[in-house]
């Protein structure tokens, strides 16, 4: 591999270094990104559920729900407003991604997140304070930009500050706090639908500005990374900041890989141009193949709309609520699984174990949904079989919250090299918003149109992505950031569209382990 860091070794390094309380803190500062997306998953379906709601914003649905013979299960809820309300959020965050990747590039990752969490904060106001549809849509507008900033900074953050050897279960606490965020949201649903008066939701909506003030005041005090600073052009500082998050003098090997990365991306004059070059195609497909998949397990369908869902099965409206809240639960337990597995089991194991999970569970519900509602959607489940089902669902939710959904984050942040690293996360983070837009828009749809074969729809999409993984997937697990070309080049598949003088040749004035 000549010409490439690994020439004379042909082996990925381990840097010096120890976990530190400070690194461990900025992440877990850094992570509370996630509570704004997970939030507003998990209020949005609750609030869509409350009669009160419908009733004031769309009396359409709320008379066709309210009917208790004539509409069919699958159908109650068919409303492409009602999904507008939920959907137009994704749209915004598909958008905003592509200004977040040039402000999280030139101004650094700190920046981004801290406009997230204010943009956020604007939005949940306007929400909580709604008069009518258009304040309502506007306000998940606002939310949207506010998601597509944070999504874009806080992966790449917490992949760039932690240390190689967990690096996966910090980057993992985005997902955490994601999950974190859907069940505080399903647990202040359930008890805002008791508030007298008709005004529950917009406690619910109103709320989410406290994960945007935790967003927006933890980013003004969190440092900004070796590599985001030595992008800007100062490199003694990100020296000095990478002894302070390793806990060691002895960092020269990791910074002189830093440095060089550094050197190599500045070279770059057009990262969306190159990152179409043919030795970036393993990254681009990742980052678009990720997050497509991610969506297409059928997850949002479950997260978004939870309640309705369960509605439209036939539980009671206070019984939806309590079951996502359980759904909510075992999502934020499966989650912290993975943080304990995702740097020992690694990424391909989790990804496999979890696709074959969803999938056995997905066919149960959709042969449970069919004995009981046929084609007609007019049966009812018994106590003893609503139980039943909600088991298969957790063991659908379970199996995503420990594969798909931490790794669909994970993967793309830490696998692409620093010269095209903003604009791929931009890629992963707009592909997973078009597709999220088009799952919560199209859903109740779908459900009316496909009845218990929209199930069966989901399932397809789980084999095809289990076996994109086994065969295309190298493991990353361990892999210093700066190194993780190397998988690639060594990859049975990969390996030939990575040329030898692609893995970061060093520039001709810089010698190894030399101080810049």
């Amino acid at each position: 591999m000549a010409g490439g860091r690994f020439a004379s070794t042909g082996a990925v390094r381990h840097y010096e270094g120890k976990v530190t309380p400070f690194v461990v803190v900025t992440c877990i500062v850094a992570a509370t990104g996630g509570l704004i997306f997970g939030y507003d998953i998990g209020i949005s379906g609750g609030v869509t559920s409350m009669d009160v709601f419908l009733k004031k914003f769309f009396p359409q649905v709320y008379r066709k729900e309210s009917e208790t013979t004539q509409t069919s299960q699958y159908c109650k809820f068919d409303s492409q407003l009602l999904t507008l309300f939920t959907s137009s959020l994704y749209l915004a965050a598909l958008l905003a991604s592509f200004f977040a990747s040039v402000v999280t590039r030139i101004y650094g990752r700190k920046i981004s997140m801290f406009i997230g969490g204010l943009v956020f904060l604007c939005g949940s106001i306007i929400n909580g304070a709604a008069l009518n549809i258009a304040m309502l849509i506007i306000g998940r507008i606002l939310l949207g930009v506010g998601v597509g900033f944070a999504n874009q900074s806080v992966p790449l953050y917490l992949s760039e500050m932690a240390p190689a050897k967990i690096r996966g279960a910090l980057n993992i606490g985005f997902q955490v706090a994601c999950t974190a965020g859907i069940l505080v949201a399903n647990v202040i649903n359930y008890g805002t639908s008791k508030i007298k008066g008709g005004w529950g939701w917009r406690v619910s909506l109103g709320l989410a500005a406290v994960p945007a003030l935790v967003l927006t005041i933890g980013s003004m005090f969190l440092p900004d990374t070796p590599t985001s600073i030595l992008e800007r052009g100062h490199p003694e500082k990100a020296r000095q900041m990478l002894i302070k998050i390793r806990g060691t003098n002895d960092v020269e090997e990791e910074f002189q890989d830093l440095y060089q990365a550094s050197e190599a991306a500045k070279r770059v004059e057009h990262p969306w141009r190159n990152i179409l070059e043919t030795k970036y195609r393993p990254q681009l497909v990742f980052c678009i193949f990720i997050p497509f998949f991610q969506q297409f397990t059928g997850i949002n369908v479950i997260m978004f709309y939870a309640p309705v869902l369960f509605k439209s099965l036939g539980f009671g409206g206070e019984a939806s609520l309590l079951s996502s809240v359980i759904t909510g639960g075992v999502n934020l337990l499966s989650t912290f699984i993975s943080v304990l597995a995702v740097d020992k089991l690694g990424r391909r194991g989790l990804f496999l174990e979890g696709g074959v999970q969803m999938l056995v569970a997905q066919i149960a519900v959709a042969i449970m949904i069919g004995l009981v509602f046929g084609t007609t959607g007019t049966g009812s489940f018994t106590k003893p079989q609503a139980d039943v089902l909600l088991m298969f669902i957790c063991l659908y939710v379970a199996a995503f919250a420990w594969s798909w959904g931490p790794l669909g984050w994970l993967v793309p942040s830490e696998i692409c090299p620093l010269e095209i690293r903003s604009s791929a996360q931009a890629i992963n983070v707009s592909v997973n918003m078009l597709f999220t837009f088009l799952v919560a828009q199209f859903f109740v749809s779908g459900l009316c149109h496909m009845k218990f074969g929209l199930f069966v729809f989901f399932a397809v999409f789980v084999v095809t992505m289990t076996i994109f993984i086994y065969l295309l997937f190298p493991e990353t697990k361990n892999v210093p950031i700066e190194e993780i070309e190397l998988v690639w080049k060594e990859h049975w598949f990969w390996g030939s569209f990575i040329p030898d003088d692609a893995l970061y040749p060093y520039p001709p004035n810089i010698q190894l382990h030399a101080s810049p």
